[in-house]
């Protein structure tokens, strides 16, 4: 039996990043940066009025008291779009729109909201301490500086500061492209009449789900059938489309499991026994049936829906992390004290779903879901963590430590 770390090492061995491109903006939304962003220009350029109001020196308001307001003339009006700061008359104000420029020897903007709104002079009827409502240059990004570290994924905040920038381009990892393919005679689609000996198909879309919510690009395959032909056409249809392919079910010992059979010859992939529960059954390797390359990553996974779904976690998604440019591949752990006690298979590592509270101040607490022992789906569905315990133990005691793999769900 394969332990869970060599088969976590042959995995990320073979999951090398997909190569950079060069894209526009609106393309490498949702894309890993693939090198540090450096800053060409300093946003603002120079000191600019964060809000509306009337920019002044700090010392001409000093006075002000409730009921007993300074006076001041409106010297000018400045605008966004103006390129040149004013110099500002001593015991002058200027009225600034949010984003002006302010005044050479202004060192306060006073709020509209502080003012009687005076245009030509203006009354100010509250004290504002100097550096208020003032934007400093390099507010945003210093020149020179990294904004944006690689391996971070693009979101909307990091593609507003780059368009800010001033940069239409941006060298990213694209997303990988994942195809998941279900087999089996039984299965049918979701939404498909109930028939009898059919099963709807609930690892396709759930996969597919799961490799999108990494930031993936994914296609879920329609259901190939067990027999060994079509299910190898079927197998190099969808290669061509794919940076990586998750290959669901047929794993079994059975005469109708023939996935074994059929991805052996397509290239390097391996079967074992995983030290997990559940899970045990995988395969894993590369496929490239016409040497043209570059082989495509595979996995085979069961095709139980929990069992899936846990392969998925430990070695699926960091993968797909990897290629896609991440440098942190896995999802946080934290220690949790078991609600109640259950039985662990001996030599596996468990995986069981389950509900964790708490916090970091007050600790965490984890109640398995269902029978730990036969996991099941619905409770794979209310779980926010898998409740992990090691391959040495029997037994988990009420009140003992354990590992719990935080899931998106609890953020």
């Amino acid at each position: 039996m394969r332990s869970i770390q060599d088969q976590l090492q042959a995995v990320l061995a073979a999951a090398q990043p997909v190569h950079p491109l060069d894209v526009v903006l609106a393309d490498a939304a949702g894309c890993v940066l693939a090198e540090d962003l450096h800053a060409p220009v300093s946003v603002p350029a120079r000191p600019v009025a964060a809000h509306d109001g009337y920019a002044v020196e700090s010392g001409a308001i000093a006075q002000v008291t409730p009921g007993r307001p300074v006076v001041l003339p409106v010297a000018h009006d400045v605008a966004p779009s103006d390129d040149e700061p004013l110099r500002l008359a001593p015991a002058h104000a200027v009225r600034v729109s949010s984003g002006g420029p302010v005044p050479v020897g202004a060192d306060v903007v006073v709020p509209v909201g502080y003012t009687d709104r005076g245009t030509a002079r203006v009354e100010i009827h509250r004290p504002v301490p100097a550096g208020e409502g003032i934007r400093a240059a390099g507010a945003d990004a210093r020149e020179g500086e990294v904004v944006v570290p690689a391996g971070v994924r693009l979101g909307a905040s990091q593609i507003g500061l780059a368009s800010a920038l001033g940069l239409r381009r941006l060298r990213v990892h694209p997303r990988p492209r994942v195809v998941v393919l279900p087999v089996g005679d039984e299965l049918v689609d979701a939404g498909s009449p109930h028939e009898s000996g059919k099963v709807h198909d609930a690892n396709g879309p759930m996969l597919t789900t799961a490799a999108l919510a990494v930031g993936a690009g994914a296609h879920l395959a329609a259901v190939a059938p067990d027999e060994r032909a079509r299910l190898r056409e079927a197998i190099e249809d969808q290669l061509v489309r794919a940076d990586l392919l998750i290959v669901t079910g047929g794993l079994g010992d059975g005469p109708h499991d023939t996935v074994r059979d059929v991805l052996g010859p397509l290239g390097e992939v391996r079967f074992d026994h995983v030290a997990m529960s559940p899970g045990r059954r995988l395969g894993f390797g590369t496929v490239d049936p016409d040497g043209a390359g570059p082989p495509v990553p595979v996995f085979a996974l069961p095709g139980d829906p929990v069992a899936a779904t846990v392969a998925f976690e430990v070695f699926v998604r960091p993968a797909l992390r990897a290629i896609a440019g991440y440098t942190e591949l896995f999802r946080t752990t934290v220690s949790a004290t078991a609600t109640q006690g259950w039985t662990v298979p001996s030599g596996l590592r468990q995986f069981v779903p389950a509900t964790l509270t708490g916090s970091p101040a007050t600790g965490y607490r984890v109640a398995p879901l269902g029978d730990p022992l036969r996991p099941d789906l619905g409770s794979l569905a209310r779980a926010n963590a898998f409740a992990v315990v090691g391959e040495r133990a029997t037994l988990v005691e009420p009140g003992q430590t354990v590992h719990a793999l935080v899931l998106d769900s609890h953020g």
